[in-house]
């Protein structure tokens, strides 16, 4: 559930680890982070489900889609450093009501997340401990109370606990890969592609959940002590991490597990199993817990500042905005997010929606607002640019990654329409105006990047998140 975490989540560690500046390997560590996450726990299956061994194609395009989509964020973080991100870019590009669009679909992805990745964490302890699907419920249920009550209170993991959790989940899966990797056998990639090549679109819409996270190269740019030199390298670096492990764990999946693998509820215990026995069960359900419980709380915290954020300039109701400052707990905004997370997570329970479901809504709003950056980009970097060509590529990968959401596209579409008609609504007369073009440009100035830009984009209405 990583993907999720992006802005709000890795900004809210730099900020707890009180890291002013980052460096190349303190900015490389947040980014595999931000794309790495507990999600990637149970997405080999959900793949191997839509696709079987075919998925292998989903994985490698998906990570070949990885690198114009991370180079075209890392561009704009070098060149514009703001930890706006990518709603400060869609508004510098398209506009207050593509900001609010942007916005909406991260804030309320967090309630559709925050179930999926509780019932990851709360399927592995109940299989892996054998407890019985009756126990999965239970402690997904209480994965998201225990997160929720620690930030209503105002109690948050620190940056070091956040990083050390991180690297929990790197060792576990090398360890798995390499424990499992003599035990690949060749029969079972076949037959190749059992759901014929409609498969391998099907499973992009649920494995994009495993690469969204790149956007946090822009939402971090402004905490890096040299963004134009460090940035690039960083993202370099995590492509290769994510890349090797998620190609890795891939191959072993279905090399070893065969058929298994789309049904097995914690491939990672049976791979690990390969090299530890017995052990790897109470391993990866400790594992799962701490790793679920540190997404979903950071998830929720940065969703809750965000949400504060966005009602400070119009695109949530101004009640809303209440301790979103320094210091303070949104807890009104985090009151929105409790309500309704416990609603998806209510149907979950009670209409067994499952983690297929709810990955891949997250997923299309994920996409969606990769869409938005990367099209943003094409419009704020230079004319006649490499940046600017890789950007257009990135545009279109991103655009047909989105389209094999299918009917998950509803999700992101009725969120930034309704999106749209609050924002607009705060600018009607009576309320808060919008700016004018005179009065953007009586404003201040911004300041000044390198090479004589301004660091914050054109001079176009914006909303920061």
């Amino acid at each position: 559930m990583a993907e999720l975490a992006m802005v709000p989540r890795w900004a809210e560690v730099a900020r707890h680890r009180r890291v002013h500046r980052l460096g190349l390997l303190q900015g490389t560590a947040l980014f595999v982070g931000a794309v790495l996450g507990p999600g990637v726990l149970a997405l080999p299956r959900l793949a191997a489900a839509a696709a079987g061994p075919a998925s292998l194609i989903t994985w490698g395009a998906l990570l070949a889609l990885s690198v114009p989509v991370s180079l075209t964020f890392a561009a704009l973080g070098a060149r514009y450093p703001d930890n706006g991100g990518v709603a400060r870019f869609a508004g510098s590009a398209f506009g207050g009501h593509t900001a609010a669009a942007v916005g909406w679909w991260f804030y309320l992805a967090v309630p559709i997340g925050v179930p999926a990745g509780a019932l990851i964490g709360g399927e592995y302890v109940a299989v892996s401990l054998g407890l019985g699907e009756s126990a999965i419920a239970p402690i997904s249920c209480g994965l998201v109370v225990a997160a929720f009550a620690a930030n209503y209170v105002g109690l948050r993991l620190s940056g070091r606990v956040q990083l050390l959790l991180v690297i929990l989940l790197v060792v576990l899966l090398v360890a798995a890969v390499a424990a499992a990797a003599p035990s690949v056998e060749a029969a079972n990639f076949t037959p190749f592609a059992p759901h014929g090549w409609h498969g391998v679109v099907d499973a992009a819409g649920v494995l994009f959940f495993a690469f969204a996270g790149w956007e946090a190269a822009s939402h971090l740019s402004g905490e890096f002590a040299q963004p134009r030199r460090h940035l690039p390298w960083a993202t370099t670096l995590t492509v290769i991490v994510v890349g090797v492990l998620y190609l890795g764990l891939a191959v072993t999946t279905i090399g070893v597990l065969g058929g298994r693998a789309a049904f097995s509820a914690v491939p990672l215990t049976l791979l690990l199993a390969h090299g530890i026995g017995d052990a790897a069960r109470t391993i990866t359900a400790v594992a799962a817990v701490f790793l679920s419980f540190g997404a979903i709380n950071t998830y929720v915290a940065g969703g809750a500042r965000l949400g504060a954020s966005l009602a400070q300039h119009g695109a949530l109701p101004r009640v809303l905005a209440r301790g979103g400052g320094a210091g303070e707990v949104p807890r009104r905004s985090l009151t929105v997010l409790a309500v309704l997370a416990g609603l998806v997570t209510m149907t979950t329970v009670v209409y067994r929606v499952d983690l297929d479901t709810l990955m891949r809504a997250t997923s299309a709003c994920l996409a969606a607002v990769t869409v938005i950056g990367t099209a943003a980009a094409t419009r704020l970097l230079p004319r006649r640019s490499a940046g600017r060509l890789v950007a257009m590529a990135a545009t279109a990968f991103a655009g047909a990654v989105l389209a094999s959401c299918g009917i998950f596209l509803f999700v992101p579409a009725l969120l930034g329409l309704i999106a749209v008609m609050v924002s607009g609504a705060a600018r009607r007369p009576g309320r808060r105006p919008a700016p004018t073009r005179a009065a953007i440009a009586a404003a201040p100035a911004a300041p000044v990047g390198p090479a004589g830009r301004s660091a914050t984009g054109p001079a176009r209405e914006r909303i920061t998140t």
